[in-house]
């Protein structure tokens, strides 16, 4: 028997397979990467050479004021390391600037006290002045311009209204702006809801750039960098991490040139090729990102990679919260099929885009090929079932109705961390 530890909440369960039915076992090379140097060094190591830029203790040395824009509650950016780092050296070179922390939340909802506190550490919320993006706030958002795409870009007034702009995050496949990190701190991490929404139109979610691991002619990508490079983002530091969320890696300097390296880093450890297979087993790979269904969707579509049209699809995710987006849950809950939700978003302009659409519409898009069998102890089944999935308990509990679909001697393919893969064919 096959024993594979599945990433689950903030811990793990195990499966076991009689290997005669496992086809696969996808795994990104992060996960056995062992840098030669200590967290901290990493990231010290990368300041001190920063990519396409000057240091970042030189850039900030006349500075005022300085926006540092971080993630939120739900990425696993070990803000406690990098956060001390970056201040410490912007105040050993420039006592006076005044720092204002803002965090990314997108569309998503604020960060609890506890949840920054568990982030950034006591200290940091204690002491740090700290402003929580709301895309809802009309009032706290400033024009930027007008792309050459048509959209009409408005950001945070506090990014907008500072004299240095800088960001920091992670890099890792993402399911439909290529990869994490760099410019999507700025956008959509800090943007308005209305500006987000057009970005993430049904054209777009529908293109076929629009996916893992591709940047280039990725319409989303394309613009996003290009609203970073509007409002200015001057330094990034992102790093890489391995499953259990420990940096293997650093990249730092300017947004676009240090992301790109960070990139072709990501891409030559997270590339793996496809196992295609009746059944596919993925997760979310655990605490923050399995805290809702919102945020599965992103480990279904490595799934969706690597699975047979029409086999089932078994999504390892606590969903603690729940659904993740209320307009999101009911886009599907009051369809007839998920063939209905594609139908009704592919009629809608771009300026007709309503919030989680996109979600919406990946989900729709994986549930008209595969069945999805949601495993969790910690979620609503109503909740699962309302979006035309299937709940299951278990893993044990799954496999068994997976193969009443597929037959007892059905193929799996497992991918233990489905968002830190990209799946070529």
């Amino acid at each position: 028997m096959k024993k594979i530890r599945l990433p689950y909440h903030k811990g793990h369960i195990e499966l076991e397979l009689d290997e005669k039915y496992l086809q696969a076992v996808l795994v990104s090379k992060a996960h056995e990467y062992k840098p030669e140097k200590s967290e901290r060094e990493l990231v010290e190591e990368a300041l001190d050479n920063p990519v396409g830029s000057e240091k970042l203790e030189v850039l900030i040395k006349d500075k005022k004021n300085m926006v540092i824009v971080t993630s939120d509650h739900t990425r696993p950016v070990p803000s406690g390391i990098t956060l001390p780092i970056l201040l410490r050296r912007i105040r050993a070179a420039n006592t006076n600037i005044e720092i204002t922390i803002v965090v990314a939340t997108g569309t998503h909802r604020a960060s609890t006290r506890d949840e920054m506190i568990s982030k950034y550490g006591e200290e940091i919320v204690n002491k740090e002045k700290i402003i929580i993006h709301n895309a809802r706030a009309k009032e706290d958002m400033a024009p930027l311009g007008v792309l050459d795409t048509g959209l009409n870009v408005e950001l945070n007034k506090a990014v907008l209204n500072t004299e240095f702009l800088m960001a920091e995050g992670f890099i890792e496949p993402h399911f439909f702006a290529g990869f994490s990190g760099g410019r999507k701190s700025i956008f959509p991490g800090v943007a308005s809801m209305e500006c987000v929404m057009a970005n993430h139109c049904a054209e777009y979610i529908d293109s076929h750039f629009v996916r893992t691991g591709i940047l280039e002619n990725n319409p989303i990508h394309m613009e996003a960098r290009e609203i970073a490079r509007l409002a200015k983002l001057q330094f990034i530091l992102n790093v890489v991490i391995d499953n259990d969320k420990r940096i293997i890696k650093a990249f730092a300097g300017h947004f676009d040139e240090a992301h790109v390296v960070g990139c072709r880093f990501v891409r030559e450890l997270s590339e793996v090729q496809a196992s295609p297979a009746d059944i596919v087993i993925t997760t979310n790979g655990g605490y923050p990102l399995d805290q809702n269904i919102y945020q599965a969707a992103k480990s279904m579509s490595a799934a969706e990679a690597t699975c047979k049209e029409g086999g089932v699809i078994i999504d390892v995710a606590a969903c603690i919260d729940g659904h993740g987006g209320e307009s999101y849950y009911e886009t599907l809950k009051l369809a007839k099929s998920p063939e209905e939700v594609t139908r009704q978003i592919l009629k809608r302009s771009r300026s007709e885009t309503i919030e989680d659409q996109w979600e919406s519409q990946i989900m729709a898009r994986i549930l008209e090929k595969h069945k999805i069998i949601l495993v969790t102890d910690m979620c609503d089944k109503r909740i699962i079932e309302d979006m035309f999935m299937i709940h299951a308990s278990s893993i044990n509990e799954a496999l068994g109705i997976a193969r009443k679909y597929k037959g007892e001697d059905a193929k799996i393919t497992v991918i233990p961390d489905g968002i830190s893969v990209i799946i070529s064919k």
